[in-house]
């Protein structure tokens, strides 16, 4: 079997590293706009060999592509365009937009919209790793959109790579995605911007950071690249989330300010039901 993988990452690098690895693939192609990435790709033995866009759609059994998110929607068409019987797969956290987009396209059924949840804040081939997704969620959407043959090739693929598959429908997913993942990311990055704006006049502030901001703000590492399409694609979502989280940044600012003992011990308290969650 042949694998192509559009766009070698820490995603589609480490999923390419780990197939070929467990014999799910004998044959990884790349395809990448960044020569940098193209070398380092097959340096590291991601991939054995680089072809053009359409060469490697056309000789490959498995397409994955692994691209930011703004530009999936036009690169999935595109691929669809020149596939036969090829399964194709993504891996972006937007996933409304994608599948609207290719909606009514002749070759829909050979796409399976996904998402492992996984990854870390560093990026590009040399971040790829073998265990990324293990003991990881995958998700995939609308499902029933895709042929019973390409889900469940695509499903197997994940469990091989050691994850669970989950579905949802796609709506949802961008909704919980704002919710759980891309609120994370922007409260990073304004931790991040706070701290250094403040660090200008006190200098030692960093030195007193301990564990928790540094697990806080880790996020704040992560690729623009990637991020900036991803708060653009999911606006709607997000921008409600921002909403939501500043008015409870406020609660806290007010009882903080009014010295209310009460209302921040109910905050708090209100907060750590997450414990029965995470657990």
């Amino acid at each position: 079997m042949i694998l192509t993988v559009i766009g070698i990452g820490l995603i589609g690098g480490s999923i390419a590293k780990e197939l070929k690895q467990k014999k799910f693939c004998n044959k990884v192609i790349g395809v990448d706009s960044s020569i940098n990435h193209q070398k380092i790709a097959l340096n590291n033995k991601i991939v054995d060999e680089i072809y053009s866009f359409k060469q490697a759609v056309q000789m490959s059994d498995i397409i994955l592509i692994s691209i930011p998110v703004d530009n999936t929607s036009k690169v999935l068409k595109e691929v669809l365009d020149l596939v036969d019987k090829q399964i194709v797969f993504d891996v972006g956290s937007i996933k409304e937009k994608v599948i609207q987009h290719v909606n009514a396209h002749p070759k829909r059924k050979n796409f399976v919209a996904t998402h492992p949840i996984a990854g870390t804040e560093f990026s590009g081939p040399e971040a790829a790793h073998i265990g990324l997704f293990k003991g990881k969620i995958n998700i995939i959407c609308n499902k029933e959109e895709s042929s019973k043959e390409a889900v469940e090739k695509i499903s197997e693929l994940y469990h091989i790579l050691g994850m669970e598959n989950i579905y949802m429908n796609a709506q949802d997913h961008d909704i919980h995605s704002a919710y759980v993942s891309h609120i994370s990311h922007i409260s990073s990055f304004c931790l991040a911007l706070s701290v250094m704006d403040k660090e200008k006049d006190e200098k030692n502030i960093l030195n007193m950071a301990g564990s928790g901001f540094e697990s806080t703000v880790r996020l704040a590492k992560s690729n623009k690249e990637m991020w900036t399409p991803i708060f653009t694609e999911n606006k709607s979502n997000i921008l409600a989330v921002l909403n939501d989280y500043i008015e409870k940044l406020n609660s806290f600012k007010s009882a903080i300010k009014e010295d209310d003992y009460e209302k921040l011990n109910d905050l708090i308290l209100q907060a750590n039901g997450i414990k029965k969650i995470l657990n």
